[in-house]
């Protein structure tokens, strides 16, 4: 087993998530350094949304917005591990997150998962919940049943229309006065965690709030 560990690490060696460099860990250690540079970890407190609580890691430019592109859009899955990594060793971060007692990646429909092969926010935050036993994650209540337009293509007003009915609620039960915490890769406008966090309220959860790697 371990010649074959060897041999599949010639073959198919390790990338650092980040920069794209060979590297033993997921996320190297230049790049652990630059990320924490840039990193701005804030915190917004809302009384007119659904949800309450929002916390991003970093703006939405840059390094990072280089590595969410590949990451997206240019078929790199592999990058999902990096961001993971980076989450799960930042106490303040991680602190956030064991404040709920769910975490709820935002879907994407069926037609995208198809076309891209994964849910990016779903593969981060999952992989966070392997590294930390304490992270819970629920997949099996919010779902995307409309294929809408890519929000990226819209102004504000047309994003929140874009995505009327889009999403759907499956055992509620699971969620019901629970604190939930809904995960996104880019806040840009608000709309699809405003529309997410409605459908959500149907199920009385207690609190609902918001955590995105980066915001626009």
């Amino acid at each position: 087993m371990h010649f074959i560990n060897n041999m599949v690490n010639v073959f198919y060696p390790n990338a650092c998530g980040i920069c794209g460099n060979i590297s033993k860990y997921d996320i190297c250690p230049k790049c652990i350094k630059k990320l924490n540079e840039i990193k701005q970890c804030k915190k917004h407190i809302y009384l007119t949304k659904s949800f309450t609580d929002e916390m991003y890691i970093f703006k939405y430019e840059d390094l990072v917005r280089e590595c969410f592109i590949k990451y997206k859009f240019g078929e790199q899955n592999y990058r999902y591990k990096a961001f993971a990594n980076f989450i799960i060793k930042d106490k303040k971060i991680c602190g956030f997150l064991k404040k709920y007692d769910i975490i709820i990646p935002v879907p994407i429909s069926k037609k995208r998962i198809k076309q891209r092969g994964y849910n990016q926010s779903e593969l981060i935050i999952k992989e966070c919940a392997k590294l930390d036993r304490n992270i819970v994650v629920c997949t099996n209540v919010l779902y995307k049943i409309k294929n809408t337009k890519p929000q990226s293509t819209l102004n504000k007003e047309q994003r929140k229309i874009n995505l009327k009915g889009a999403y759907k609620l499956e055992n509620s039960g699971t969620i019901a006065n629970k604190r939930i915490l809904l995960f996104d890769d880019i806040y840009t406008t608000g709309s699809t965690l405003e529309e997410c966090a409605t459908v959500l309220k149907q199920a009385k959860v207690r609190e609902i709030g918001v955590f995105t790697l980066a915001k626009d």
